[in-house]
């Protein structure tokens, strides 16, 4: 009761706050009413439900659900950021946390780790993906979600955590000391020549030193491959992340002064306009950019800066589409909310923001009903919904069999099965999986099976047909169906080999290379990579796309 009483006295006094504003900012046609109106009908429901709801409330819970459910009616980006929740939230801006240097994910009921960072105290104790974690500080953690563990496993720097662990083909649990240290997830992983002439650099997050990690990548290749002639700069599937560093990842290749992003929101006082504030690394190497349906936000100020000023060639597939500027706000108690407050405009004029969504992602466009806009060259570039590449790719989408054996984890445990015959492989560059006969043999032992979404609805269509008194009339139709899928489904894992075989590779130089080993033999297979090298190679080509 003292908590709900609590609540209820600093209830009472934000609304008596609103009630004082609307007699000093004046009424505003009844708006401040509304708002203190409806926050002390909000303070009494809540104290009602507290006090007489016949079964236990959590308060904090309670309110939690009220809060997400008022935000979610905004949009999918202006979020409540609890105090138990900050550090995650700063993770996300810097890059960094305290913790092991190690991901874990919950496999068949067990917590596993499934990646490990060099160098850090998790690869100093010896661990290695495919480890199950059984107890942290002597705490089982079977019952645990992998959320829940990843919590546990980060705390402060210099703190020490003790894991008891499971490796396949161990005779007895292994039990290490690790002291937590200051993790930082590099946000450009990997770069490198990707051809004798062509340069690559993956940027993964617009955290913290963002612009000059790739300034400094730039720089790097262009000295040590002086005949270097293009470079790929890589945004696919990064998220977005500080806006000063999309100006500043811009700026490297844009000149000083540029006017990169204009932000104009509700607060007329908070609209700026953002120019490049340092001297460009190189304002004439050809660049391809490559994004897809996952580019968002920083990373569609970087690609459309880059096309609007026509510095670039897009490729790739089209982003998005989230042209909003988020700002935080203290609400108290070491709590924020994150919210937004701006759209953002590039250079041609244009905001790409997604004018609607539908279940938190943006609904497509129809090209007719976007606003047309000119690049620098006069080239003819569209608002709403994204950004559109100059090179439109095809995406090569998953097959049903590689999506199957990855929801089964079953790439997961034939690396870890591998790692246990081979103490060692070529380097990532030279290494290919030859053994894809074991790799049929392991997952026959594993009884792998899936069902493909043609098979999922065949089976709706026969309950729905049971529903209507139709089976019997349908029935043998559905299973001569359902006979040849099953017939066709047996000649995937063949058919798709050479896409599952990627992932293979993938995953097993991740055991010994780590992340970086795990880009480049990734890159040996990507077809949108040679694509782009491709275009870098002809001049004549190039040129004509930015004409």
């Amino acid at each position: 009761m003292k908590k709900i009483k609590s609540i209820a006295i600093i209830l009472c006094t934000v609304v008596l706050g609103f009630m004082t504003l609307s007699f000093v900012v004046g009424d505003n046609h009844g708006k401040y009413f509304q708002i203190a109106k409806n926050i002390e009908i909000f303070s009494n429901l809540y104290k009602e439900i507290n006090t007489y709801y016949v079964d236990d409330v959590e308060p904090a819970q309670l309110m939690r659900i009220g809060v997400d459910a008022m935000l979610e009616s905004l949009d999918p980006y202006t979020n409540y950021i609890s105090e138990s929740e900050i550090e995650g939230f700063r993770f996300l801006l810097d890059g960094k946390y305290g913790g092991i240097g190690a991901d874990t994910e919950q496999i068949d009921g067990k917590i596993v780790i499934t990646n490990v960072f060099e160098g850090l105290g998790a690869d100093k104790a010896g661990i290695k993906v495919g480890d199950v974690v059984k107890t942290i500080d002597g705490k089982e953690t079977e019952a645990k979600s992998s959320e829940n563990v990843k919590d546990i496993l980060k705390g402060s720097i210099g703190s020490t955590v003790e894991l008891i662990l499971a490796r396949a083909g161990a005779t007895k649990d292994i039990k290490v000391t690790i002291t937590r240290e200051e993790v930082q997830v590099p946000n450009v992983p990997f770069s490198g020549m990707v051809s004798d002439n062509v340069g690559y650099i993956v940027l993964t997050t617009f955290t913290q030193n963002a612009g000059k990690n790739v300034s400094d990548a730039l720089k790097k290749l262009q000295k040590e491959n002086p005949s270097m002639k293009g470079v790929i700069l890589d945004l696919r599937g990064n998220g977005g992340g500080l806006l000063r560093e999309a100006i500043n990842v811009s700026n490297v290749f844009i000149p000083k002064g540029e006017e990169i992003v204009v932000t104009r929101g509700k607060v007329k006082d908070w609209d700026k306009s953002f120019r490049t504030l340092n001297s460009p690394v190189d304002l004439d190497i050809p660049l391809a950019v490559l994004i897809d349906n996952n580019s968002a936000s920083a990373s569609e100020i970087v690609s459309g800066v880059i096309q609007d000023l026509d510095r670039g060639v897009l490729m790739g597939q089209q982003s998005y589409g989230k042209g909003l500027v988020q700002n935080t706000r203290d609400v108290g108690y070491n709590s924020k909310v994150k919210l937004t407050t701006a759209k953002y405009y590039i250079p041609s004029g244009r905001c790409i923001q997604a004018v609607s969504y539908k279940d938190g992602e943006p609904v497509d466009i129809d090209d007719k009903l976007r606003t047309s806009f000119k690049t620098q060259n006069g080239r003819k570039v569209l608002d709403g919904g994204g950004v559109q590449p100059d090179v439109v790719l095809k995406n090569d989408e998953l097959s049903n069999v590689l999506r199957g054996l990855n929801k089964e984890h079953l790439i997961f445990k034939y690396a870890s099965y591998y790692t246990q015959k081979n103490e060692k492989i070529p380097a990532p560059t030279e290494f290919k999986f030859t053994e894809f006969a074991d790799f049929m043999n392991f997952i026959s032992n594993e009884s792998f099976s899936y069902d493909t979404e043609t098979e999922q609805m065949l089976t709706k269509l026969a309950e729905k047909a049971k529903e209507d008194k139709y089976y019997d009339a349908v029935s043998y139709d559905i299973k001569s169906i359902r006979d040849k899928i099953l017939q066709n489904k047996k000649n995937d894992i063949k058919k798709y080999k050479e896409q599952i075989t990627s992932d293979i590779e993938k995953e097993i130089v991740n055991r010994y290379y780590y992340k970086k080993g795990q880009i480049e033999v990734a890159l040996r297979n990507d077809g949108e990579i040679k694509e782009a090298i491709q275009l870098l190679n002809d001049d004549d080509r190039y040129k004509k796309i930015l004409k």
